[in-house]
């Protein structure tokens, strides 16, 4: 293990709150030298790996395994009342509740259901409460039409800035009467005292119900577009008709963020030069040109998610991570997955982690090495997680030199609002309706996305699109995010399995590549990336991986959402990050149980965190050398310049 030779400059916690079935175990390899492992692990230069041919195969065989997944979750369709009671328990990340809703459309979330029931009658139970919230909003209407009420939208509530919202009579009682209504309806949900799962249910409804009936949203209450109503003669809302006619023709259903053709890949995006030096039926494996004289030893192998493409670490330049590791002298290589269809529906978490040991024994072969260093996102770190516990069953961890993982979920209990949203029953049904497709149609899976976020991702767009009849902003990472992949069914099954047993929490309880997961096994050095604005994978549920690998875990909370904590260029002066006040993750002091008590002693440091994390790899790739004269290998010959092929399918 290597420590943290530098500490960083930091502000302390008082000064920044001013501011804001087991397996037998296999024998341990003898040891050899690196050319000589990685040539032992060396894979077919072109085409389709053997291994790759098998893996559907490996999938089909395990059909058992498969099964049981399969009725784990359907056993819970039995009876109504264990669909209830399991509905009620915390279950799943928010990525596993998308999967659900993916498969089964967006409309199921609005139906309250049982929660309804339960809302009413906690209602019911507290007439006191209600009788005092129904007077408080009758006092305060009363003051809206008299002109007496202080009610203001957020400072930061971008639907509210056209000056007649503050000044003209008529739209700021009509503001203020929203508010008001809304307040009132949020308390409800506070005064029926339900528990966690229900409140957290009922409250996502009722949130959805108020932005929806924000006058900003409404033609005839919007002050700025009915202005432009009248200096268009009408125009704006004919070309609005247009692009909403065209929007809702095809899924996602939802307002376009970006235009189709505002961003080309491989030209504006995913420019990095580079190139693909092995491809398999499942991913494209793409070597980054070196941009410094001299390169670390050990690579670096990034893997993506599975459910997007790869490209969010590669956007524009100074805005792209692997243009930021490549210029700090890293070996750079990145996995971009296929997009799966029909054809591919039996590829599973087996296929997935077969794909990530091949592209590490890939990278190995192509430098020389007998370990790599691992990235993983969002459910690509989940995947990658469970191979590295598989490394650690089989005594090949040392393979790994180090771990880094971003926004990743791995403990999935209370993960937010989108938990508490998913039972038994829906991942049943989710899954079974892939199934009978081959595939999760990552269109609808945008459409649940964007749901998630509605003032910004629908009702934004809303006003935008239709109301003013503008074109939308051209934003690279809006157009990333308008590029679904699909998910194969298996695949979908496989996660929403480990969703509904939450099974990578108890060892064993999971496996991979016919291994039993016990992550408490993966002793290698971890650097986890959470964002604290994350609304799909909260950054409390991103911490309990401190918690549990078997290593020393640096723990970082970067101040963005999702995407915006991966896409963290250095240069904004507004940057920050906050780690643990030894600038470490010493297993046992930096990282305490709960993540309240890590981020009241947490420290703020000014910059990107992407800094800290190249200085971090330095410390752990090895010494430099001087970078090599070309990409790839005799054994693993360029096949096409980056970003590829694969990455082009729709």
């Amino acid at each position: 293990m290597t420590a943290t030779t530098e500490k960083p400059a930091v502000e302390t916690p008082a000064q920044r709150a001013s501011e804001e079935q087991p397996a037998e175990k296999k024998p341990a390899a003898k040891k050899s030298s690196p050319t000589k492992k990685a040539a032992a692990r060396k894979a077919s230069p072109k085409g389709t790996t053997e291994a790759s041919k098998k893996a559907p195969a490996a999938s089909s065989a395990s059909s058992a395994s498969s099964d049981a997944a399969e009725r784990r979750m359907h056993r819970q369709d039995e009876s109504q009342e264990q669909a209830e009671t399991s509905a009620s328990t915390p279950l799943a990340t928010p990525l596993d509740l998308l999967l659900a809703d993916a498969g089964t459309g967006p409309l199921r979330r609005f139906v309250p259901g049982v929660s309804g029931i339960k809302f009413t009658a906690g209602l019911v139970r507290h007439p006191g409460k209600v009788v005092r919230r129904t007077t408080g909003l009758a006092a305060e209407l009363t003051r809206v039409g008299l002109g007496r009420s202080r009610l203001a939208p957020a400072e930061k509530d971008r639907r509210f800035t056209e000056e007649a919202w503050a000044r003209n009579p008529l739209f700021k009682r009509t503001l203020q009467g929203y508010l008001a209504l809304g307040e009132a309806a949020r308390g409800l949900v506070d005064d029926a005292a339900l528990e966690w799962g229900d409140d957290q249910r009922i409250r996502f409804i009722m949130d959805n119900l108020v932005e929806a009936a924000a006058p900003s949203n409404n033609p005839f209450l919007n002050p700025k577009v009915i202005k432009r109503t009248l200096d268009t003669g009408g125009g704006n809302l004919v070309e609005g008709g247009r692009r909403l006619v065209r929007d809702f023709a095809t899924p996602p259903r939802v307002p376009s963020m970006v235009e189709a053709d505002a961003f080309e890949v491989g030209k504006d995006i995913a420019v990095t030069p580079g190139a693909v030096v092995f491809r398999t039926d499942v991913f494209e494996l793409i070597q980054y040109t070196p941009q410094t004289p001299k390169v670390r030893e050990v690579p670096v192998l990034i893997v993506p998610p599975t459910i997007n493409k790869y490209y969010v670490i590669d956007l524009a330049e100074q805005r792209s991570l692997v243009e930021h590791l490549v210029q700090s002298g890293q070996q750079v290589f990145c996995i971009s997955w296929r997009n799966p269809d029909v054809r591919h529906a039996d590829w599973g978490l087996d296929t997935y982690g077969q794909a990530i040991l091949e592209a590490m024994s890939a990278c190995e072969d192509i430098s020389r090495q007998d370990k790599t260093a691992i990235f993983g996102i969002c459910s690509g770190g989940m995947i990658a997680s469970m191979v590295l516990a598989h490394l650690a069953r089989t005594d090949q961890l040392d393979r790994v030199a180090a771990y880094s993982l971003a926004v990743t979920v791995l403990d999935q209990e209370r993960a937010g609002v989108t938990s508490a949203l998913l039972s038994h029953k829906s991942a049943a049904a989710s899954t079974q309706a892939s199934k009978e497709k081959g595939y999760l149609d990552g269109r609808t899976l945008a459409e649940i996305f964007a749901w998630l976020r509605p003032n910004d991702l629908i009702w934004n767009y809303w006003v935008n699109n239709y109301l003013m009849g503008h074109a939308p902003k051209a934003f690279d990472i809006l157009y990333w995010n308008a590029d679904p992949v699909r998910m194969s069914a298996a695949m979908h099954r496989d996660f929403m399995d480990l969703a509904i047993r939450n099974a990578l929490v108890e060892p064993d309880a999971a496996s991979i590549l016919d291994t039993p997961v016990d992550l408490s096994k993966v002793t290698t050095d971890t650097y986890v990336v959470a964002g604290i604005a994350d609304h799909l994978c909260k950054w409390e549920s991103c911490y309990q991986t401190t918690q549990l690998l078997g290593g020393d875990t640096k723990f970082v909370l970067s101040t963005s959402g999702h995407i915006a904590a991966m896409v963290n260029p250095p240069g904004n002066p507004k940057a920050s990050f906050q780690t643990s006040p030894s600038g470490g993750g010493q297993q046992g002091t930096d990282n305490p149980a709960d993540a309240a008590a890590w981020l009241s002693q947490a420290v703020k440091v000014k910059g990107s965190w992407w800094d800290d994390w190249t200085g971090w790899l330095a410390e752990r790739t090895g010494e430099e050398k001087t970078k090599p004269r070309r990409l790839g290998n005799a054994s693993h010959e360029p096949l096409a310049d980056a970003p590829g092929t694969y990455v082009h399918d729709r």
